[in-house]
């Protein structure tokens, strides 16, 4: 039996039109040692963020001792991955076949046995890995939740930074206004208490995708209106035809979006996580980056959100019923 792996969104775009064509992306940084105060402890390392023509992150990874390479880092994806680029440069033997469940298909893709990834001083050991093709990943390489389990990943929006920490190593508040437990599925942390116009919605927090999709079922719930068709593209370089709209509202820990644009569509990926029939949300980096920080804490099961002075100021007066409107 073929092994499966899951990597739900890893979209290549946002929400484009038919007939857009994404941009090439950008060569990687180098990195930096600054550090990072927060959720993450500031002896963490710190490692300098690309900002793809697609808001995506990457940063620089040694593969086998060669590199580096810009890998993006991505908490929709089960699995840390590699392109046939990095295959060929760092020699990885062939470790058979698997089935590949992206966001909008499912293939089967070739595999390879990696011994050592290094990403900043940390690294990911023994394990095999998707290969796939750079042109749908738009990055070397992918680092999934494989290789995030024992580690806090902190994106700071207004730095322009990342940080991964040891999650051993005792953690702080550090100042986020908004703290909410997740419960694990597949290695991927979902939030349960989302309110998407007044309905419950489950919440994954995906950096690898830059649009945000719902499910049908949240459609149906939501009564959503279309406003115009668009397709995305999964790591596969499959399209999926999805419907985009405007939503009223989404509240996550009490915090409310207004005006937020989602796109809507029937994904293999969120059948594949058991969450097809009931309402679910991705949340891709269109609206993550609302935030000025978000520390994603996998050992914990914990989520941080840290939100614009002007709002943090509301929250902290225990004005709850306030919403942000966000500009995009």
């Amino acid at each position: 039996m073929t092994a499966r792996f899951i990597l739900a969104t890893a979209l290549l775009g946002a929400s484009l039109p038919a007939g857009a064509e994404p941009e090439a992306s950008p060569p990687a940084p180098a990195a930096t040692s600054t550090a990072t105060a927060g959720i993450v402890d500031p002896a963490a390392e710190t490692l300098l963020l690309e900002e793809e023509r697609y808001r995506r992150l990457t940063l620089p990874v040694r593969v086998e001792g060669t590199g580096p390479f810009a890998f993006m880092i991505d908490t929709g994806s089960q699995a840390t991955a590699v392109t046939h680029k990095i295959r060929e440069l760092a020699g990885l033997a062939p470790a058979g076949t698997a089935t590949l469940v992206g966001m909008a298909s499912r293939r089967e893709v070739e595999l390879a046995n990696v011994g050592r990834i290094e990403f900043g001083t940390n690294s990911y050991t023994n394990f095999t890995a998707p290969v796939l093709e750079r042109a749908n990943v738009g990055a070397d390489g992918i680092i999934g939740l494989d290789a995030l389990q024992d580690f806090r990943v902190l994106i700071d929006f207004r730095a322009q930074t990342i940080s991964v920490e040891d999650a051993s190593v005792k953690e702080s508040r550090g100042g986020f206004e908004i703290v909410v437990r997740a419960k694990s599925r597949l290695g991927q942390l979902l939030i349960t208490d989302a309110i998407v116009e007044g309905v419950r919605a489950t919440v994954i927090i995906d950096t690898g995708a830059q649009a945000s999709l719902g499910n049908l079922a949240l459609r149906e719930k939501i009564r959503a209106r279309r406003a115009q068709e668009v397709i995305t593209t999964d790591v596969n370089g499959v399209g999926i035809l999805g419907e985009l709209a405007v939503v009223r509202t989404l509240s996550i820990a009490g915090l409310s979006l207004v005006h937020v644009p989602l796109t809507f569509a029937d994904a293999p990926a969120f059948a594949a996580l058991g969450l097809d029939d009931e309402p679910v949300l991705s949340i891709g980096m269109q609206h993550l980056a609302l935030f000025d920080r978000v520390a994603i804490d996998f050992a914990r099961k914990r989520i941080a959100f840290d939100v614009p002075a002007d709002i943090a100021r509301a929250i902290r007066l225990g004005q709850r019923g306030g919403s942000y409107r966000a500009r995009y």
